[in-house]
């Protein structure tokens, strides 16, 4: 896990890396083991007077094909000095009015066993059409969960950040020396 610190430089780079007017406010960024993720909002375009949803909707479209392929090279060049120096893929995507579209963003792969019945509730998924693969039911799962505890997970995520705060402020290796008495002394 990145430190509170880490994530303050890291946020702090790509505030400072982004070139001016791309984005219409602050980027949100978003950090895990693996992936930066980097979206920002881009500018509504303007419509004639009376714009149909239809119009609207192909003008944002529109907005954010013109911008991912203006910024492509910059995008690219931030993304792969941001690897050099926090060794984590960069990820871009943008919001534009209500929709949000990613540029690139990493699948990591990820282990998991699962017991019969909990390989059965995927299988359903797939013969629903609600996913394509294990993979795909997994994620969408996965995406159920933290839509329905968008608040506990936010609680949960504070709780963590406190953690990490508490060991940053301790000893560093004294830590590891009295666990290992511990160990010891319960060994006897």
């Amino acid at each position: 896990m990145i430190t509170e610190k880490g994530q303050q430089e890291l946020r702090g780079w790509i505030a400072g890396r982004l070139p001016e007017g791309w984005f219409t406010e602050l980027a949100e960024v978003v950090i895990d083991r693996e992936e930066i993720t980097v979206i920002g909002r881009l500018a509504e375009p303007e419509l004639a007077p009376g714009a149909t949803e239809t119009e609207r909707e192909a003008a944002l479209e529109g907005r954010v094909t013109e911008f991912r392929e203006r910024t492509r090279m910059s995008r690219v060049e931030i993304a792969r000095e941001a690897n050099i120096r926090f060794r984590r893929q960069l990820s871009w995507g943008v919001r534009c009015g209500e929709n949000l579209t990613m540029f690139t963003h990493m699948s990591a792969p990820v282990m998991s066993r699962l017991r019969q019945s909990e390989r059965m509730v995927l299988d359903t998924l797939i013969a629903g059409g609600v996913a394509r693969s294990r993979s795909d039911a997994l994620a969408w799962c996965v995406r159920l969960v933290a839509q329905n505890t968008d608040e506990w997970l936010g609680n949960l995520r504070d709780s963590l950040i406190q953690v990490q705060r508490v060991r940053e402020s301790g000893p560093d290796a004294g830590a590891q020396d009295l666990t290992l008495e511990f160990q010891l002394e319960d060994a006897k």
